[in-house]
C-alpha cells in the first residue's frame, strides 16, 4: 500500500517541492526513511510514531518505507513530521489519498500529536 504527499523544503532561500512516498508491507515493524534525509528527518519516525499512538489511532505493524524525493537533495529539519504521519495514516487507509493530491503539507509534530510551526514556510509555498 503505497501513499503520496506532497510537501516541500528550503534550498538556500528557494523553497522546491518534495513528494513524501509512503509504503506499508509485511515484514518487521519499523521505519525506514530514504533520500537524503538529515539527522532530524531519521528522528521523525519517533516523533510520527508517538504523535500517532498519542492521538489514540494505531500504528501500523508493518514495514514502512519513506521516500523523499527527489532523492539526489538533501533535505533538512522537521517540516517532514506531518506529511509523514499523513502518509502512514493514507496508506493504511485511515485518510483518503485523492484528498491529499490537492495539498501541500508541512508541520513537525510534537509527541503528542500538535503541530508546531516550521521554518520557510513562505519560501516553500510560493
Amino acid at each position: 500500500m503505497i501513499s503520496r504527499v506532497q510537501s516541500g523544503a528550503v534550498l538556500g532561500i528557494d523553497g522546491y517541492s518534495v513528494e513524501v512516498e509512503v509504503n506499508l508491507a509485511m515484514g518487521i515493524p519499523g521505519m525506514s526513511i530514504v533520500g537524503l534525509p538529515d539527522a532530524a528527518i531519521k528522528e521523525s519516525s519517533d516523533r510520527v510514531a508517538a504523535a500517532i499512538k498519542n492521538t489514540n489511532l494505531d500504528m501500523p505493524l508493518k514495514k514502512i518505507t519513506v521516500n523523499l524525493a527527489p532523492a539526489d537533495i538533501k533535505k533538512e529539519g522537521s517540516a517532514f513530521d506531518l506529511p509523514i504521519a499523513i502518509g502512514i495514516l493514507a496508506a493504511n487507509g485511515l485518510i483518503d489519498k485523492e484528498a491529499l493530491a490537492k495539498h501541500m503539507i508541512l508541520g513537525e509534530l510534537s509527541l503528542d500529536g500538535r503541530v508546531k510551526r516550521i521554518k520557510g514556510a513562505l519560501s516553500i509555498a510560493t
